[in-house]
């Protein structure tokens, strides 16, 4: 096993009981890429959430095609929103939102959300597992990467990690996920980028009396990188306590895990860290039976989902605004595919292809980017939506219009040229 396999397996640690009861995992830095990028990370305090909805999350239930409303209906007859219950947005008569999402027709209609249709990427994969790896590591779907998109944003920044960090120019993680599953998105390119603990004691427990040495081989080796994580992650939980202590007022957030993990991410930001990447998550998406209720086809385990997902984005919004702090904080959703058009014989949806994303934050320009997906007359089991925006053009506009990354480093980033889309004020 190789030392970074070695890590990978056994180094993530996570702080269970930090904040709330939510699991922490503090990323670091590695020295990989060009070091022009460092004055332009320190120059800039933005801030980009990356909510992750796993199971891949039905997009034309989502965001329904009115204007084909009538083959959406044929193809879906019995998971399909009725037209009179699909909640309306300001000034769009092509496409509204599913019945549950009220919180995110309020962004959108205050020009705080868009919405980006039809995003996926090219010979999609509908395995869960591959499809996440291709998303997370911003590859194409034919090539496998070991690394990241975010992994290597951050390997970009600062030379020499571990060794040295944190310090005083550096005290705070670069990126933060709340949740136990370490995510291939901040995975780096030579050892793994978070640390993983049981318990509050055992961090202590890594961290204090290491007088005794290892040896010199390997294993010493692997030993001793993993007293250096453990004792970083230590002084890490310090900052990141101290910060979570200075915020006593926020707003009520719905009683959901998606929205909790939300509030943490906003009150750490209003205390003072400077990490620059969070990453929350929710599960339960994959909805091959059940979606919906068979007496109300608005209601059921789907509509569950979209609810909490949109009444948390609302409220984290609504959160930034009232400490002050919205201007420098944009969010995103992904999931690793969409479904397919034609609903199953289970009340469900099967694994597809390209499905609607979301932007949310005070500096997007609000609206939508491309069309309400073309839905057939005539749908066969196995069709997809057409992808219209390859999810690579979202990263490469996150570098580029909100981190504020140079043309050259977005490109060596994403192993490849993206345009921009225009989504950032």
């Amino acid at each position: 096993m190789n030392r970074r396999n070695f890590i990978q397996n056994s180094a993530s640690v996570i702080l269970p009981t930090l904040l709330n009861g939510f699991a922490f995992k503090a990323f670091g830095k590695e020295n990989f890429l060009e070091p022009f990028l460092q004055e332009q990370i320190n120059n800039s305090d933005k801030i980009f959430v990356l909510i992750q909805l796993f199971g891949g999350n039905d997009g034309l239930n989502t965001v329904v095609p009115i204007s084909e409303y009538k083959n959406y209906i044929n193809a879906r007859k019995n998971i399909a929103i009725p037209q009179n219950k699909i909640v309306q947005l300001a000034g769009i008569d092509t496409f509204g939102l599913h019945p549950s999402l009220t919180g995110l027709r309020d962004l959108f209609n205050d020009g705080k959300l868009s919405i980006l249709h039809s995003v996926g990427y090219p010979m999609p994969d509908f395995s869960h597992f591959r499809s996440s790896d291709i998303w997370m590591s911003g590859s194409d779907s034919n090539k496998s990467l070991t690394t990241g998109w975010m992994g290597r944003y951050l390997n970009e920044q600062y030379p020499n990690y571990p060794n040295g960090f944190p310090n005083i120019e550096t005290p705070d993680p670069l990126a933060i996920q709340i949740g136990l599953a370490t995510s291939f998105v901040f995975q780096g390119k030579k050892s793994p980028m978070a640390i993983n603990i049981s318990n509050p004691d055992n961090v202590y427990n890594l961290t204090n009396g290491f007088s005794n040495s290892v040896q010199q081989n390997k294993s010493g080796e692997r030993l001793n990188y993993l007293r250096q994580v453990a004792q970083q992650t230590q002084a890490y939980s310090q900052v990141i306590k101290k910060a979570a202590n200075r915020v006593e007022n926020q707003i009520t957030y719905p009683d959901n895990k998606l929205a909790a993990q939300l509030k943490i991410v906003a009150k750490l930001i209003k205390g003072g860290l400077k990490t620059k990447i969070y990453l929350v998550s929710y599960d339960g998406f994959d909805n091959h039976a059940q979606q919906v209720n068979a007496n109300d086809t608005t209601t059921g385990a789907h509509a569950d989902l979209l609810k909490i997902t949109g009444d948390a984005i609302k409220s984290f919004q609504t959160d930034l605004e009232f400490l002050g702090i919205a201007d420098k904080v944009s969010g995103m959703t992904f999931s690793e595919f969409g479904r397919r058009i034609a609903s199953n014989d289970s009340l469900g949806t099967d694994h597809g292809a390209a499905a609607p994303l979301f932007i949310f934050g005070s500096n997007v320009k609000g609206g939508n980017i491309g069309n309400p997906p073309a839905i057939p007359e005539n749908v066969k089991n196995d069709d997809n939506i057409t992808m219209q925006i390859d999810f690579r053009e979202i990263y490469a506009t996150v570098f580029d219009k909100w981190l504020n990354l140079s043309t050259q480093a977005n490109e060596s980033i994403l192993l490849n040229k993206f345009k921009p889309l225009d989504i950032f004020k």
